[in-house]
Order: C-alpha cells, then structure tokens, then sequence
C-alpha cells in the first residue's frame, strides 16, 4: 500500500487510506437520549496518523480532544501531561509546545502516533459518551514501520483497540495510565514511572 506524507503535521504524518468500520455502540455517557441528542457531534478524525520508517512504538489514544483538534496535532489540551511526561523520560529541558517541535519529538525519539477511533459522536471531548465508532486500520502504520509495541494511552483506546482491532492486527497492546487531566488520580510523578519502559523500544 502506498503512503502519502501530510506537509501539515510534520515529515512523519501519513495520509490516512483505509478505515475499519465497527458496530454502533450504545452512549455510554448514562444520560437519558433525549437528553444527549442535540449535543452529540459526529466527528471524522481531523489528525493523521504520525509514523517514520524507524518508529519503534506506537502509542494510540482514543479521540483527539477539542483541544487536539483545534491545534491539528495529538495531545493538544494544555493541561494534558502527555508531553510533559515525555520530556521528563527523554531528559529533555522543556516539553515540546508547538505542533512542529511536537512532530520533531516524536520523530527524534522515534514514536509513532494515532488513535484508535477514526470518527464517532461525541458530546466536546468526553470519552464516555463515544458511540457510533468507526475504528482506524492500524494496518497503516503497521506495515509502515517495525512497530515493537503498541501502548493505549488510557482504558477507552484500550478497550476500543481489544475490541475492534486485536484481531485484525494479530498483537495485543498495553493499557497504560491516561495522561488526561481527567484522570486526576495519576500524578505527574506517577504518570513518568509508569511510562518510562518507553524507552526499552526507543533507546
């Protein structure tokens, strides 16, 4: 399969080619339907996927936030701890801030980027009340890149990618905290260790 490269998200983002569509699901926000129903949106993904040839990992989220999706890159809410985490891995001076210098990390320490779900409903950027899924074809990095291992930023990507995609590509993938400010349960400090075995793939 031919990939064609976006000039938009840095030399590593990948023209999306193909997407899997899985089964509706039900809200899982809890709300009663006819209270939901003039807030949910339905969203494409708005972001490619970010690969290079010598991508060691790929980490997946579920859905870009708002705030992701304003900036047109991944991890965008600025109280998201992904890229400050990262930094502190990488023993870097400061975290990347805009979308290039973010591309160029990822790129430089050879970390490949997506998220799970390529277009649902969704109420702003809130994770439980994602129904209607649409999942991406990984098969897009995959086939890509020497991806050791595929990490779920969060249980939702998780749960999505065991459910949707485990058997189309034939690997498991770890859950791992989520770096989103709402999981308030998990300090900066405590987001670092967890995530720091990072580094057995990428050097």
């Amino acid at each position: 399969m031919s990939l064609k490269r976006s000039e938009d998200a840095g030399s590593g983002a990948l023209k999306r080619s193909r997407v899997r569509k899985a089964d509706s699901t039900q809200n899982r926000g809890g709300l009663p339907a006819e209270q939901v129903a003039d807030r949910y949106t339905h969203i494409v993904h708005p972001i490619p996927p970010f690969c290079r040839p010598d991508s060691r990992i790929l980490i997946l989220g579920s859905f870009p936030s708002v705030k992701s999706r304003e900036s047109g890159f991944f991890y965008g809410h600025p109280q998201n701890r992904f890229w400050k985490m990262m930094a502190a891995i990488y023993e870097e001076t400061a975290a990347p801030q805009s979308v290039p210098e973010k591309a160029a990390f990822l790129e430089r320490h050879r970390i490949a980027a997506w998220d799970t779900i390529h277009a649902c409903d969704i109420i702003g950027s809130s994770d439980s009340s994602i129904k209607n899924v649409e999942v991406n074809d990984l098969s897009v990095i995959l086939d890509s890149a020497d991806i050791g291992a595929i990490w779920a930023n969060g249980t939702t990507s998780w749960k999505l990618y065991m459910k949707y995609c485990r058997e189309q590509t034939g690997r498991d993938a770890q859950r791992m905290p989520s770096t989103s400010p709402a999981n308030a349960a998990w300090s900066l400090d405590r987001l670092i260790e967890a995530w720091r075995g990072i580094r057995d793939y990428t050097g």
